[in-house]
Protein backbone atom coordinates (compact mmCIF):
# COMPACT_ATOMS: atom_id res chain seq x y z
CA UNK A 1 0.00 0.00 0.00
CA UNK A 2 2.56 2.52 0.76
CA UNK A 3 4.23 1.45 -2.32
CA UNK A 4 1.43 2.61 -4.20
CA UNK A 5 0.59 5.43 -2.52
CA UNK A 6 4.72 6.53 -3.11
CA UNK A 7 4.41 5.91 -6.72
CA UNK A 8 0.90 7.43 -7.25
CA UNK A 9 2.79 10.96 -5.19
CA UNK A 10 5.83 10.35 -6.95
CA UNK A 11 3.21 9.94 -10.35
CA UNK A 12 1.27 13.50 -9.32
CA UNK A 13 4.78 15.31 -8.68
CA UNK A 14 5.91 14.53 -12.09
CA UNK A 15 2.91 15.23 -14.05
CA UNK A 16 2.68 18.72 -11.59
CA UNK A 17 6.58 19.14 -13.49
CA UNK A 18 5.52 18.27 -16.80
CA UNK A 19 2.77 21.07 -17.03
CA UNK A 20 5.09 23.75 -14.95
CA UNK A 21 7.22 23.14 -17.70
CA UNK A 22 4.69 23.22 -20.58
CA UNK A 23 3.24 26.68 -18.95
CA UNK A 24 7.23 28.24 -18.89
CA UNK A 25 7.22 27.44 -22.39
CA UNK A 26 4.17 28.89 -23.69
CA UNK A 27 4.65 31.98 -21.74
CA UNK A 28 7.47 32.70 -24.17
CA UNK A 29 6.26 35.26 -27.06
CA UNK A 30 8.53 35.08 -29.80
CA UNK A 31 6.44 32.83 -32.00
CA UNK A 32 8.46 29.45 -33.32
CA UNK A 33 8.23 28.23 -36.59
CA UNK A 34 8.44 24.29 -37.36
CA UNK A 35 8.06 22.45 -40.43
CA UNK A 36 6.69 19.28 -39.93
CA UNK A 37 6.86 15.75 -41.97
CA UNK A 38 3.30 14.75 -43.36
CA UNK A 39 4.73 11.87 -42.70
CA UNK A 40 3.94 12.69 -38.56
CA UNK A 41 0.82 12.54 -38.52
CA UNK A 42 0.32 8.84 -36.64
CA UNK A 43 2.83 10.07 -34.38
CA UNK A 44 0.57 12.21 -32.34
CA UNK A 45 4.09 14.80 -31.72
CA UNK A 46 2.10 17.43 -34.26
CA UNK A 47 -0.69 17.18 -32.31
CA UNK A 48 1.23 18.33 -29.18
CA UNK A 49 2.98 20.72 -30.49
CA UNK A 50 -0.02 22.16 -31.39
CA UNK A 51 -0.97 22.80 -27.85
CA UNK A 52 1.86 24.94 -27.38
CA UNK A 53 1.05 28.24 -27.78
CA UNK A 54 3.52 31.22 -29.71
CA UNK A 55 4.59 27.65 -32.11
CA UNK A 56 3.45 27.77 -35.58
CA UNK A 57 3.40 23.73 -37.33
CA UNK A 58 2.91 23.91 -40.97
CA UNK A 59 3.21 20.01 -42.94
CA UNK A 60 4.37 19.21 -45.57
CA UNK A 61 6.86 16.64 -47.33
CA UNK A 62 10.57 17.46 -45.73
CA UNK A 63 13.33 15.76 -47.77
CA UNK A 64 15.26 15.38 -44.74
CA UNK A 65 14.38 14.61 -41.14
CA UNK A 66 10.70 14.73 -39.57
CA UNK A 67 10.94 18.71 -38.15
CA UNK A 68 12.68 21.24 -39.17
CA UNK A 69 13.01 23.94 -36.54
CA UNK A 70 13.42 27.62 -37.87
CA UNK A 71 14.94 26.49 -41.09
CA UNK A 72 18.33 26.19 -38.65
CA UNK A 73 18.15 22.37 -36.99
CA UNK A 74 17.11 19.30 -38.13
CA UNK A 75 15.25 17.00 -36.19
CA UNK A 76 15.01 13.22 -36.49
CA UNK A 77 12.63 10.75 -34.76
CA UNK A 78 12.54 7.39 -34.62
CA UNK A 79 10.70 5.39 -31.66
CA UNK A 80 13.23 2.66 -30.17
CA UNK A 81 12.06 -0.06 -31.95
CA UNK A 82 12.30 1.72 -35.71
CA UNK A 83 16.01 2.88 -34.00
CA UNK A 84 16.41 -0.95 -33.85
CA UNK A 85 15.00 -2.20 -37.06
CA UNK A 86 16.68 0.70 -39.02
CA UNK A 87 20.36 -0.90 -37.22
CA UNK A 88 19.48 -4.18 -38.76
CA UNK A 89 18.14 -3.76 -42.41
CA UNK A 90 20.71 -0.98 -43.13
CA UNK A 91 18.85 2.44 -42.84
CA UNK A 92 20.19 3.72 -40.20
CA UNK A 93 23.69 4.91 -41.22
CA UNK A 94 22.83 6.21 -44.62
CA UNK A 95 20.34 8.68 -43.03
CA UNK A 96 22.64 9.90 -40.39
CA UNK A 97 25.37 10.34 -42.90
CA UNK A 98 22.71 12.59 -44.77
CA UNK A 99 21.62 14.31 -41.55
CA UNK A 100 25.59 14.99 -40.84
CA UNK A 101 26.07 15.91 -44.05
CA UNK A 102 23.41 18.79 -44.10
CA UNK A 103 23.93 22.69 -43.88
CA UNK A 104 21.36 22.51 -40.64
CA UNK A 105 22.85 21.25 -37.51
CA UNK A 106 21.01 18.04 -36.69
CA UNK A 107 19.20 16.44 -33.79
CA UNK A 108 18.19 12.99 -33.46
CA UNK A 109 15.04 11.94 -30.75
CA UNK A 110 14.52 8.78 -29.69
CA UNK A 111 11.64 8.04 -28.54
CA UNK A 112 9.43 5.56 -26.20
CA UNK A 113 10.94 2.01 -24.09
CA UNK A 114 12.40 -1.37 -24.93
CA UNK A 115 9.29 -2.91 -25.28
CA UNK A 116 9.19 -5.27 -28.09
CA UNK A 117 13.00 -4.92 -29.10
CA UNK A 118 14.19 -7.42 -27.50
CA UNK A 119 12.17 -9.69 -30.29
CA UNK A 120 14.32 -8.69 -33.04
CA UNK A 121 17.15 -9.91 -31.61
CA UNK A 122 19.61 -7.20 -31.31
CA UNK A 123 22.12 -6.97 -28.71
CA UNK A 124 22.66 -4.13 -26.34
CA UNK A 125 26.00 -3.65 -27.75
CA UNK A 126 24.67 -3.49 -31.04
CA UNK A 127 22.24 -0.89 -29.93
CA UNK A 128 25.26 0.95 -27.84
CA UNK A 129 27.53 0.92 -30.94
CA UNK A 130 25.21 2.70 -32.97
CA UNK A 131 24.63 5.34 -30.36
CA UNK A 132 28.21 5.97 -29.75
CA UNK A 133 29.14 6.20 -34.55
CA UNK A 134 25.33 8.70 -34.58
CA UNK A 135 27.02 10.76 -31.36
CA UNK A 136 30.79 10.53 -31.60
CA UNK A 137 32.17 9.63 -34.80
CA UNK A 138 29.25 11.47 -37.30
CA UNK A 139 28.48 14.64 -34.11
CA UNK A 140 24.70 14.29 -33.88
CA UNK A 141 23.17 14.50 -30.38
CA UNK A 142 20.87 12.28 -29.55
CA UNK A 143 18.22 13.10 -27.38
CA UNK A 144 15.51 10.46 -25.37
CA UNK A 145 11.79 10.96 -25.03
CA UNK A 146 9.18 8.74 -22.93
CA UNK A 147 6.14 9.64 -25.41
CA UNK A 148 5.23 11.91 -28.26
CA UNK A 149 3.96 14.44 -26.12
CA UNK A 150 7.59 14.79 -24.42
CA UNK A 151 9.25 14.94 -27.73
CA UNK A 152 7.12 17.70 -28.90
CA UNK A 153 8.37 19.37 -25.38
CA UNK A 154 11.77 18.32 -26.65
CA UNK A 155 11.27 20.17 -29.93
CA UNK A 156 10.08 23.10 -28.32
CA UNK A 157 12.81 23.37 -25.61
CA UNK A 158 15.70 22.98 -28.64
CA UNK A 159 13.57 25.93 -30.33
CA UNK A 160 14.17 28.43 -27.19
CA UNK A 161 17.92 27.33 -26.94
CA UNK A 162 18.10 28.05 -30.69
CA UNK A 163 16.18 31.59 -29.84
CA UNK A 164 18.23 32.44 -26.90
CA UNK A 165 21.86 31.53 -28.73
CA UNK A 166 21.03 33.63 -31.50
CA UNK A 167 20.24 36.36 -28.60
CA UNK A 168 24.27 35.84 -27.49
CA UNK A 169 23.24 32.70 -25.38
CA UNK A 170 26.31 30.22 -24.34
CA UNK A 171 26.92 28.37 -27.26
CA UNK A 172 27.95 24.63 -27.20
CA UNK A 173 30.85 23.21 -27.27
CA UNK A 174 32.40 20.59 -28.56
CA UNK A 175 34.06 20.30 -32.76
CA UNK A 176 31.68 20.42 -35.16
CA UNK A 177 32.97 21.57 -38.66
CA UNK A 178 31.17 23.66 -40.24
CA UNK A 179 32.36 23.86 -43.95
CA UNK A 180 30.28 21.10 -45.42
CA UNK A 181 33.53 19.72 -47.26
CA UNK A 182 35.23 19.76 -43.90
CA UNK A 183 32.63 17.56 -42.05
CA UNK A 184 32.40 15.24 -44.86
CA UNK A 185 36.18 14.88 -44.63
CA UNK A 186 35.87 14.37 -40.84
CA UNK A 187 32.93 11.83 -41.37
CA UNK A 188 35.34 9.88 -43.82
CA UNK A 189 38.14 9.90 -41.39
CA UNK A 190 36.05 8.04 -39.04
CA UNK A 191 36.76 4.69 -41.30
CA UNK A 192 38.83 2.20 -40.64
CA UNK A 193 42.50 2.97 -41.77
CA UNK A 194 41.16 6.32 -43.33
CA UNK A 195 43.32 9.65 -41.91
CA UNK A 196 43.43 12.99 -43.25
CA UNK A 197 45.13 12.20 -46.61
CA UNK A 198 43.45 8.97 -47.70
CA UNK A 199 40.11 11.05 -46.20
CA UNK A 200 41.14 13.93 -48.87
CA UNK A 201 41.67 11.00 -51.63
CA UNK A 202 38.23 9.62 -51.23
CA UNK A 203 36.20 12.63 -51.64
CA UNK A 204 38.40 14.06 -54.56
CA UNK A 205 37.87 10.72 -56.20
CA UNK A 206 33.81 9.88 -55.40
CA UNK A 207 32.53 13.28 -54.62
CA UNK A 208 30.56 12.62 -51.83
CA UNK A 209 30.69 10.44 -48.63
CA UNK A 210 27.56 8.44 -49.59
CA UNK A 211 29.97 7.81 -53.17
CA UNK A 212 32.57 6.64 -51.35
CA UNK A 213 31.03 4.69 -48.34
CA UNK A 214 28.83 2.58 -51.62
CA UNK A 215 31.86 2.36 -53.43
CA UNK A 216 33.25 -1.19 -54.21
CA UNK A 217 35.84 -2.66 -52.61
CA UNK A 218 37.94 -2.78 -56.16
CA UNK A 219 36.94 0.82 -56.60
CA UNK A 220 38.25 1.89 -53.18
CA UNK A 221 41.40 -0.06 -53.98
CA UNK A 222 41.82 2.37 -56.72
CA UNK A 223 43.04 5.32 -53.94
CA UNK A 224 46.59 5.61 -53.61
CA UNK A 225 47.06 4.04 -49.89
CA UNK A 226 44.12 2.04 -49.50
CA UNK A 227 45.01 -1.39 -49.98
CA UNK A 228 42.84 -4.57 -50.22
CA UNK A 229 43.14 -5.28 -46.31
CA UNK A 230 41.79 -1.11 -45.75
CA UNK A 231 39.09 -1.32 -48.34
CA UNK A 232 37.44 -4.88 -47.37
CA UNK A 233 37.70 -3.04 -43.54
CA UNK A 234 35.56 0.02 -44.97
CA UNK A 235 33.32 -2.32 -47.09
CA UNK A 236 32.61 -4.82 -43.95
CA UNK A 237 32.23 -1.68 -41.54
CA UNK A 238 29.50 0.34 -43.80
CA UNK A 239 27.57 -2.67 -45.16
CA UNK A 240 24.13 -3.16 -44.93
CA UNK A 241 24.19 -6.30 -42.78
CA UNK A 242 26.11 -7.73 -40.04
CA UNK A 243 26.47 -10.79 -38.48
CA UNK A 244 28.61 -12.95 -36.22
CA UNK A 245 29.07 -15.08 -39.11
CA UNK A 246 30.56 -12.13 -41.27
CA UNK A 247 33.67 -12.07 -39.53
CA UNK A 248 36.39 -8.76 -39.82
CA UNK A 249 38.81 -8.91 -42.65
CA UNK A 250 42.23 -10.33 -41.45
CA UNK A 251 44.64 -7.51 -40.98
CA UNK A 252 46.27 -4.88 -39.05
CA UNK A 253 44.35 -4.52 -35.09
CA UNK A 254 41.95 -2.14 -35.39
CA UNK A 255 42.25 1.53 -34.19
CA UNK A 256 40.17 2.68 -31.31
CA UNK A 257 38.30 4.92 -33.98
CA UNK A 258 37.61 1.36 -35.76
CA UNK A 259 36.51 -0.27 -33.00
CA UNK A 260 33.74 2.32 -32.20
CA UNK A 261 32.72 2.02 -35.71
CA UNK A 262 32.98 -1.52 -35.95
CA UNK A 263 30.33 -2.00 -32.61
CA UNK A 264 27.71 -0.68 -34.90
CA UNK A 265 27.88 -4.25 -36.60
CA UNK A 266 24.57 -6.86 -35.81
CA UNK A 267 24.95 -9.26 -33.39
CA UNK A 268 22.09 -11.36 -33.36
CA UNK A 269 21.64 -12.82 -29.85
CA UNK A 270 18.99 -15.67 -28.66
CA UNK A 271 19.05 -13.71 -25.26
CA UNK A 272 16.38 -11.03 -24.52
CA UNK A 273 17.76 -7.90 -22.91
CA UNK A 274 16.31 -5.06 -21.61
CA UNK A 275 18.29 -2.68 -24.00
CA UNK A 276 16.70 0.33 -21.95
CA UNK A 277 14.88 1.75 -19.09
Amino acid sequence: MNSAKSYRNHWHIEQTQTQSEITDLQKQTDPVHILADDREHKSHVIESLLEFDNVEVDIQRLSLGDYKIDNRMIVERKTLKDFAISIIDGRLFKQMIRLANSKSESVLILEGTAGGIADLGLTREAMQGALITVSLILGIPVLRSKNPSETAKLIVFIARQIESMARGGVRRQGYRPKNKRKRQLFILQGLPGVGPQRAERLLARFGSVEAAISASSSQLQSIDGIGKSIADKIRWVVSERGSNSAPEPCGQEPSPTESILLETQIKPSNTKQELFV
